[in-house]
């Protein structure tokens, strides 16, 4: 498997900081997005590689080609990120977006970076034969290529295992709101993804028990998603 390089690295540093690789695969030049932040965070995501809610090292957001046809992302995305020299446990997340064209916004010590594809995009609740694919010509106007809204979020502090499925949901209202402040008619794309890191607790260090668009840290990462994923959607005019 080819390597992937990454570009020189510039600008000040920041929390969520993700370094861009290229590869070629199958003859076609692609892009990722890996952040290394390293011990010490704990992750909750919905992620093909990496899922669910544990301590992790590294975040990759691949890029694959319209018309993935793999049925081993999860062993794909490993594969991509020891090839990049990403160790330990991670999470991996992948799109047929272009992630070089990304997203990214912080607010308050919080900040999320975006990559969007909204080709294929619609309502979460839906006809079930539109659902299951049994009626397509009810459901879509054809069969336009693959898009993902892929949303990582990160967080300088700890924050409890209810609070970081709080946080999920925060993020995924802030960008449904996104898309409708873009003139989208559509809650996302049927593989939309989202990790949210925050600090492991530490002694002594406050372990924050909400993260909903009330709360101090879940106003702050809303705030951030929203904005993130606006720089993100191709071809919409941003604030």
């Amino acid at each position: 498997m080819p390597a992937l390089l990454p570009p020189p690295r510039t600008g000040a540093a920041r929390l969520l900081d993700p370094e861009h690789l290229t590869r070629v695969e199958d003859g076609e030049r692609l892009h990722a997005l890996l952040w290394r932040p390293g011990p010490g965070w704990r992750m909750v995501s919905s992620a093909v590689l990496g899922g669910g809610i544990a301590e992790r090292a590294w975040v990759l957001n691949a890029q694959v080609a319209h018309g993935y046809r793999r049925t081993d992302p999860a062993r794909h995305l490993a594969g991509l990120a020891r090839a990049a020299g990403a160790r330990g446990p991670g999470v991996g997340l992948m799109t047929a977006a272009d992630v070089s064209a990304h997203g990214r916004a912080r607010d308050g010590g919080a900040e999320a970076v975006a990559t969007a594809g909204i080709s294929v995009r619609g309502w979460a609740a839906v006809p079930p034969e539109c659902a299951t694919g049994a009626a397509p010509q009810e459901c879509t106007t054809g069969a336009p290529p693959p898009g993902t809204v892929n949303i990582v979020v990160a967080l300088p502090v700890a924050l409890s295992d209810a609070a970081l499925v709080n946080a999920v949901m925060t993020a995924t209202e802030a960008k449904v709101q996104a898309l409708l402040d873009a003139g989208l008619d559509c809650s996302g794309t049927p593989t939309d993804a989202v990790c949210v890191a925050a600090r492991a607790p530490r002694d002594g260090a406050d372990v924050h028990a909400f993260a909903g668009p009330r709360s101090e840290w879940g106003a702050r990462l809303a705030r951030a998603v929203h904005r993130a994923v606006r720089a993100a959607l191709p071809g919409v005019a941003h604030p």
